[in-house]
């Protein structure tokens, strides 16, 4: 069985507070400054700023692909 991640609970005030924006349709995205109105994205958006604020969070689970040279 896979140990179970761990997040400090700075970094789920983070989240519950993007949450809390989001439903208020108060939440902005980055550049763009779209509304944001997905839960996966508020939540990201609050794992993002707990990350800057220094807050216990695992490293992001994105994969990135590598192109294949022919």
């Amino acid at each position: 069985m896979a140990a179970k991640r761990k997040y400090s609970k700075k970094a789920g005030n983070k989240v519950a507070k993007a949450m809390h924006e989001r439903k208020a349709g108060t939440l902005r995205s980055g550049r763009s400054g779209k509304k944001v109105t997905s839960k996966k994205q508020a939540v990201a958006i609050g794992l993002s700023q707990a990350r800057r604020a220094g807050a216990k969070v695992p490293k992001s689970s994105k994969k990135k692909s590598k192109k294949k040279s022919s």
